[in-house]
């Protein structure tokens, strides 16, 4: 049999459930697919999506450590950029750079230091 590896899933760790859902579904427009808890007040598990791109979201100790980069290849960096500054988020005012390697450059830092590094070749 082949290798091959069907899909690549970022792990962030995340501290509070409701900012996560405050920058990645509000802010963001992403959709919670599903979240996990062994047991009521239990740390959450949780998955978010948009498009193409699938995030894991945790608050348990040990999964992922804070302040991770995920590069990630998308179309439309401007547009990106032009819904984001439309909508009224206090704590993140990114812009685009322009880089002659990787091309249009949109960072997002979350709530938690973790990085977002949208590019459009």
């Amino acid at each position: 049999m082949t290798v091959y590896f069907r899909r690549t899933v970022p792990l962030f760790r995340i501290f509070d459930v409701e900012k996560a859902r405050e920058f990645y579904v509000d802010y963001l427009g992403f959709t919670v697919d599903w979240e996990h808890r062994f047991s009521d007040g239990m740390p959450v598990y949780m998955q978010v999506s948009r498009g193409d791109l699938t995030l894991h979201l945790t608050e348990h100790y040990g999964d992922a450590s804070p302040g991770a980069t995920a590069y990630i290849e998308v179309d439309g960096v401007g547009e990106l950029h032009a819904e984001l500054q439309a909508k009224e988020y206090p704590y993140l005012k990114p812009g685009v750079e322009e880089d002659a390697t990787l091309g249009s450059v949109l960072e997002l830092i979350d709530p938690f230091g973790n990085k977002l590094r949208l590019v459009q070749p």
